[in-house]
């Protein structure tokens, strides 16, 4: 809890989502001197101006096998914005929760790497431990594409987003499509010359609402439900006495393990070609925004089996359930490295004004995660066989 309570206090807000962000300069600075001390080999690596990871190793102990087992465990240091929050960094303790901003996302899992970390670097482990807490997953995952850049590598990994104790082997991707809709500008009162392309757009909205119930009627996952798609923005017009020759919209389709960018793209136009049946004179077209893809790992995996029989052995019911939002899980699953998510906290109180987690979940997960690594690290339950590869 002491440990949460001092990264609660340490302002990491997000320069690219509220103006005047810390960033994770302090923070990264915080982390990497603790586990230092603990004999870790730590880097305090600037991926981008400003913006830092840190990046922890404990080598394998002596008389380890030729190939020990290697764990990483991961964490995202920046938080969501701060405005209109009182007392925003208290860190306090009240009804046996700690409050603030990042407490549950994810200062707290990130205490929990850190508890984890401490412990196993009293330990003659075999194994190999890599502690990485990275900069940015708020906004675009600086931090974990300069990590996965680097080469990382590891047979598993874990990354502490709150997931309230449960095991969370899957999770929803995104893309974003932007589309415009073009009309004719004119004068109000010139409907002979004037095009509303606010109307136009109506027209797509309408067809977007087909696709989304479509998306519920014809898409699931066992851990994710369904598929799903709305209008995240619309922008268009000048004035109310002049007909909008642009109508811009963003829309987000919320993307299944195995859909792919060019999937939901070819899904996209048929909802146009749709929407040109209503209205064949729309001037309209789409384009692939930022993507990110859902991902998932087997429940029969070493890392989510581990994972759940620790719960259990500390009085958990060890479930094992879907994540509906994006994480940078992603990004390791991609490049092979099987990664779930576990940690303290609820991601319903992620990013809001009152933002708390249980002192107890903490303490729980600090002491599950630390049996786990253990556990992994001597190899009870490595991989076997081709590196894993994520079903996205």
């Amino acid at each position: 809890m002491a440990t949460t309570r001092a990264l609660v206090r340490t302002p990491s807000v997000n320069p690219r989502i509220e103006a005047g962000g810390a960033g994770e300069e302090e923070i990264a600075t915080l982390a990497a001197g603790w586990l230092a001390g603990w004999g870790y080999q730590t880097a305090v690596e600037e991926v981008a101006p400003g913006r830092f990871n840190v990046v922890a190793r404990r080598s394998a102990g002596a008389g380890s096998r030729s190939r020990p087992a290697r764990l990483l465990l991961n964490g995202h240091l920046d938080t969501v914005g701060v405005a209109e929050i009182d007392a925003p960094f208290s860190g306090a303790v009240r009804d046996g929760r700690v409050w603030g901003r990042g407490a549950a996302d994810m200062k707290s899992g990130v205490a929990c790497i850190l508890s984890a970390a401490a412990e196993l670097a009293e330990e003659d482990s075999p194994g190999e431990l890599v502690v990485a807490l990275t900069a940015d997953e708020e906004h675009a995952s600086l931090g974990m594409q300069a990590l996965v850049e680097s080469g990382i590598e590891a047979d598993a990994a874990v990354v502490c987003e709150p997931t309230g104790l449960a095991v969370m082997p899957a999770h929803k991707g995104f893309l974003w499509i932007e589309a415009v809709v073009n009309g004719r500008a004119a004068h109000g009162s010139r409907p002979d010359e004037g095009v509303d392309a606010i109307a136009r757009a109506g027209h797509l909205l309408v067809a977007l609402e087909s696709e989304a119930r479509r998306l519920r009627r014809e898409t699931n996952h066992p851990m994710l439900g369904p598929a799903s798609l709305h209008a995240g923005t619309i922008r268009g017009g000048s004035a109310p006495s002049v007909y909008p020759g642009r109508c811009d919209l963003v829309v987000e389709r919320r993307t299944l393990p195995g859909e792919s960018r060019e999937g939901v793209i070819a899904e996209m136009e048929a909802v146009l070609a749709l929407a040109r049946k209503s209205c064949p004179e729309l001037d309209a077209r789409i384009e692939a925004g930022l993507y990110r893809a859902g991902t998932e790992v087997p429940e029969d995996s070493p890392v989510v089996e581990g994972l759940r029989r620790a719960c259990v052995r500390h009085g958990l019911p060890g479930e094992v359930k879907g994540m509906s939002a994006w994480v940078d899980a992603c990004f390791l699953n991609q490049i092979g490295i099987p990664a779930v998510c576990f940690g303290p906290g609820s991601i319903a109180q992620a990013h809001t004004d009152n933002e708390w987690v249980e002192v107890s979940e903490i303490r729980t997960c600090a002491r599950v995660l630390t049996e786990f690594a253990r556990r992994f690290l001597a190899g009870d339950r490595l991989p076997t066989g081709d590196r894993f590869s994520a079903g996205n």
